[in-house]
């Protein structure tokens, strides 16, 4: 019985310890200085249509980042060439100036939703543009190079 026992726990950590994440990638944004033309691109091939999926921009900035908000513009192609852009603002500091995200060092990492309990429809490769669309208030040109912000990712995760 005590063996049960143990190999139904044992059984139980294996099981919580699998992921639902289906792609995890990263690009570093050379000395953390992201250019205004710098367009981020990731390659995600899909061939599942059924099961739902998160899809989460992840960032990783610096003390250096000056800004309470940032803003982005994505642009998704689908396989069959459909394109859809996005310009989407995420919040990046409390209303205190602190940093949001994680960890302890100078460099904190967000994850932020992008897509949520979506489908990929059609079966292929989807191909995801990231920009930066950052602009100081009451100016028409945008801030080149955005300083503070040194890796940008993706990951995909099934919907639980």
């Amino acid at each position: 019985m005590r063996k049960t026992g143990v190999l139904l726990v044992v059984l139980w950590l294996i099981q919580s310890c699998q992921s639902d994440m289906v792609f995890n990638e990263y690009q570093k944004i050379t000395k953390a200085e992201w250019a205004q033309n710098h367009i981020v691109e990731f390659e995600i091939a899909m061939q599942d249509s059924i099961i739902p999926y998160n899809i989460f921009i992840n960032l990783r900035n610096t003390k250096d980042y000056e800004f309470s908000n940032l803003f982005l513009i994505t642009q998704m192609t689908f396989p069959n060439q459909t394109i859809v852009v996005d310009t989407l603002e995420y919040e990046m500091t409390d209303v205190n100036g602190r940093f949001l995200g994680s960890g302890f060092s100078d460099i904190k990492e967000n994850k932020l939703f992008y897509k949520e309990n979506i489908r990929f429809h059609q079966k292929g490769k989807y191909f995801l543009q990231i920009q930066q669309a950052m602009r100081k208030r009451n100016e028409v040109s945008g801030i080149n190079p955005l300083h503070g912000i040194s890796d940008i990712g993706i990951s995909i995760e099934k919907v639980k």
